[in-house]
């Protein structure tokens, strides 16, 4: 019975090798599926249910699944250019209409990588290779949009999969001990993710839970044509480094003019509860910036301090989503040498593109 706790992964570097089965790891929302005849129950990775937001999901392991049955799995959103995140993200809303229009316009796949139960059978303190085999005889012979996730024992071919699938909006791989019993809520698996590093302007600041002398996260922006665009955020600071950064950036800050002065104003207006009902510039953002909606918390203070466009931080991330970082930023440090101005999308890394029916055909 829900909710079952998914077992976890500690990150590493490199493809650890010995005794390890590998996956693609995938850009969803973590999901393990209970069946119980018709009852079906779609459960995240916070014990929260994702039921009513994925009736298509639903419907599919209706028509698919064994009728009694619990596997772990990815919810992932396929577009045209791979796995689609923000598409995935929009699917979390409170009206039933557009939760059904999106559904079909965007409809949901499922990716199962584990079995922990079946029938009547316990699987959890089964072997990984035996869960496995378990899963495989349950949903070998499914149709899209059900997919079970590739597998590999080969290290070689992990570390092929670690550069070639990222084009499709993979994570990484995924390694697990082949006697690995399912330990939910542990840490016991490996997974091996993407980082890169650039450089990137930062144009404002959020105060750490409101305190005014500790700062919370650093926004970012790159330059496109002129314009500085918001691509994300650094979020990880010691708490001293947080009170030392007020008086690093006591300077830049109450620039005359700014780049998303608009967007600030409309997020001043959010956070002092005029929104919504209290005229259109308070309503909705000026233009569509990343993290200027909180999808998961509308509640959530977005408002941020504008600061002078001129420093310049050096900070790793794993992955570009389209115009923005798909993952909060890791702080290296501070570039003085650099032009703000040479801060652009042209000087990152950006994963080749590969077809995800690559990825879904990789059975292995």
């Amino acid at each position: 019975m829900p909710p079952v706790e998914p077992m976890l992964a500690k990150l590493v570097r490199e493809v650890p090798v010995g005794g390890f089965l590998y996956e693609p790891k995938w850009d969803g929302f973590r999901c393990i599926v209970y069946r119980d005849g018709s009852e079906v129950e779609l459960g995240s990775r916070n014990g929260r249910s994702l039921t009513r937001y994925f009736p298509e999901v639903v419907a599919e392991v209706r028509r698919q699944f064994p009728a009694r049955c619990v596997f772990d799995g990815e919810v992932v959103v396929a577009g045209p250019n791979g796995l689609d995140f923000e598409a995935l993200s929009q699917r979390i809303h409170p009206a039933r209409s557009r939760v059904a229009m999106l559904a079909a316009a965007t409809p949901a796949s499922y990716v199962a990588f584990d079995a922990l139960a079946a029938d009547e059978r316990d699987l959890r303190g089964d072997p990984w290779s035996l869960r496995r085999e378990a899963l495989e005889a349950a949903l070998g012979d499914t149709e899209p949009p059900v997919h079970v996730t590739p597998l590999t024992g080969n290290a070689a071919v992990a570390r092929d999969w670690f550069a070639r699938f990222e084009g499709a909006g993979l994570d990484g791989v995924m390694a697990k001990p082949s006697t690995l019993t399912y330990r939910a809520g542990e840490r016991a698996m490996w997974k091996v993710k993407h980082e890169r590093t650039g450089e990137f302007v930062v144009g404002g600041f959020r105060w750490y839970r409101g305190d005014r002398r500790a700062v919370g996260s650093l926004l970012l922006g790159l330059y496109d044509e002129g314009e500085l665009h918001h691509v994300g955020v650094i979020g990880a600071f010691p708490a001293s480094e947080r009170v030392r950064l007020v008086e690093h950036l006591a300077a830049y800050r109450h620039p005359a003019e700014h780049p998303w002065a608009e967007w600030a104003r409309w997020a001043d207006a959010a956070a002092g509860g005029t929104r919504p009902g209290a005229g259109a510039q308070a309503s909705a953002p000026p233009r569509r910036l990343p993290g200027a909606v909180s999808r998961w918390n509308a509640d959530k203070d977005l408002s941020f301090e504008p600061l002078r466009p001129d420093l310049v931080v050096e900070a790793a991330f794993e992955h570009l989503q389209g115009r923005r970082l798909r993952h909060t930023a890791q702080f290296r440090r501070w570039r003085p040498d650099r032009d703000p101005r040479g801060c652009t999308y042209d000087q990152l890394d950006v994963a080749v593109p590969s077809l995800l029916a690559d990825v879904f055909g990789a059975r292995g």
